[in-house]
């Protein structure tokens, strides 16, 4: 389907507000079957395709109208300096990272959760990017099927489908454990379809030298009798990180142990009579900015654990033990290296290592 085509069947579909609108309502009937770049000439290196959650994304020039649809998919594309290149965004749960602050504002938000089909429509996109499976799936903006009846490639995360099974309900579980592999395979392949590889690659060495000299102390300072918590949202069914996810990248780059590593869950519901079973030595809490449910934020968390009777003996509670980590930082993207630095910070400013 020709660039032209695309744009007119999507500016359509906005109009009658019908996600399954047939491109042939209102196309002119010529739409070519070969991807075509600018002008409807080729580009070079072009078409492009990448593995998307067991489907394909296929490309047929640099986008120049993406929206993505996880704050964890913004901040990749924004990272990699693509904000010219981008109609829209959607699904935040934080402030956007410091650094990015600039371009981001040159960005429209179209929503702070999931925006409508029709709103994403409207901005009449080349190309969707999403760092989970269920945004582009039942419950989210839409069913990837819809945009790709339009002509629209989604791509979605490899973090969110290597080696997890999503199809138990929940958040998913990890069949093979995850490691920041996955997310620079992320990095590469968005660098890829936007033709921008080497601001990839300078992008995965500054993350990787940044995990380097987080670790590197607290690695050499021995800190594995440590038991560390990780809590992202809920107080009446806490969601807690089981072994393999975001979490456990952290917990396995500093050499601690997560009380709760004998669950491949990515986000496990589990009872306060559990955890204090389990009396974490440091208490990792997930500050969110979203108000969708109880407990949200770092302080509404603490406040709970020191007046709650099964909690407020805990050992980290006692000692206060707190590290805070943005939302983002407990999900598998870029600011995970965040998280590293962070609960490096923290064992050190606790004692539990140089």
């Amino acid at each position: 389907m020709s660039s032209k085509d695309r744009r007119t069947a999507l500016r359509c579909a906005g109009l009658l507000a019908a996600a399954t609108l047939a491109l042939t309502a209102c196309g002119d009937g010529s739409a070519q079957k070969s991807a075509d770049g600018p002008g409807g000439k080729s580009a070079d290196g072009y078409p492009v395709t990448v593995a998307s959650c067991g489907k394909e994304a296929k490309v047929g020039a640099p986008p120049q109208r993406a929206v993505s649809l996880d704050q964890g998919s913004t901040e990749i594309l924004l990272s990699l300096g693509l904000a010219d290149r981008m109609a829209g965004t959607g699904t935040w749960t934080d402030p956007v990272l410091k650094n990015l602050e600039k371009q981001n504002a040159k960005v429209e938000r179209l929503a702070d959760r999931y925006p409508s089909l029709e709103k994403v429509l409207a901005k009449e996109p080349d190309f969707v990017s999403a760092s989970f499976l269920y945004t582009v799936g039942k419950g989210g903006v839409a069913d990837r099927t819809k945009f790709t009846e339009l002509g629209v490639p989604v791509y979605v995360s490899p973090t969110d489908c290597a080696g997890k099974d999503n199809d138990g309900g929940g958040d998913g579980k990890r069949v093979k454990t995850l490691t920041m592999d996955t997310v620079y395979g992320e990095v590469r392949d968005l660098a890829k379809v936007f033709d921008v590889e080497e601001r990839g690659e300078k992008l995965i060495a500054r993350l990787k030298s940044r995990v380097t000299k987080a670790t590197k102390d607290i690695k050499a300072a021995d800190a594995s009798g440590t038991s560390v918590l990780y809590w992202f949202a809920n107080s009446d069914a806490p969601y807690m990180a089981g072994c393999c996810g975001a979490p456990g990248i952290i917990t396995r780059e500093l050499g601690v142990k997560n009380v709760f590593d004998d669950t491949r869950e990515e986000w496990p519901q589990i009872n306060w009579e559990t955890v204090a079973d389990r009396d974490p030595d440091v208490l990792v809490i997930g500050d969110l900015t979203r108000k969708s449910q109880s407990a949200e934020s770092a302080a509404a968390k603490i406040k709970f654990l020191e007046s709650n009777p099964a909690t407020r003996n805990l050992t980290a509670v006692k000692k206060k033990r707190y590290v805070l980590l943005s939302g983002q930082a407990m999900n598998p993207t870029i600011r995970t290296v965040d998280g590293i630095e962070q609960v490096a910070a923290g064992l050190r400013k606790f004692g539990l290592a140089k």
